[in-house]
């Protein structure tokens, strides 16, 4: 089921969701939130899977849960699945933005395209280009931090 959720695009329900939600914010947070949870459930199931078994081994001997063993184990592969997902937010803002709001980037590039305004167009385009890249850099200082004690290991 994981698998079929991941694989439906999810510009493509944007009419399901219009069926559930209203036209604005409730629709936009409702695409965004499907775009992004796939690849953060599928990068987090793959890390708590390939855990070593030696590190729950140790942990049991230690008397430490072994969801807090497991979510370390798998902290790299969930920021991976997070940092995949800001790019894809900021790609579903857009396209919700297109066809479910009257405000936005996305919208303003619609209104640009209509009436052929080549700069306003690419404007959104710079600025779409300008957003990624800081809120990539964000995301890399966060997880940079949060995975200070990963840094130096190497695969087994």
């Amino acid at each position: 089921m994981v698998h079929f959720g991941r694989s439906v695009p999810p510009a493509a329900l944007l009419p399901v969701f219009l069926v559930f939600f209203k036209v604005g914010t409730p629709i936009q947070l409702a695409a965004i939130v499907y775009g992004v949870l796939w690849p953060v459930l599928v990068n987090s199931m793959d890390g708590a899977r390939h855990v070593d078994t030696q590190y729950l081994d140790t942990a049991q001997v230690f008397h430490l849960p072994r969801w807090r063993v497991v979510l370390a184990a798998a902290a790299p592969k969930i920021f991976a699945g997070l940092r995949l997902s800001v790019a894809l937010a900021l790609i579903m803002m857009v396209i919700s933005e297109l066809y479910a709001s009257s405000e936005g980037i996305g919208h303003r590039m619609r209104e640009a395209e209509g009436s052929v305004d080549i700069p306003a167009m690419w404007a959104g385009i710079v600025l779409l280009g300008v957003l990624g890249v800081v809120l990539n850099g964000l995301f890399l200082a966060v997880e940079r931090r949060a995975l200070r004690w990963h840094r130096g290991r190497t695969a087994a």
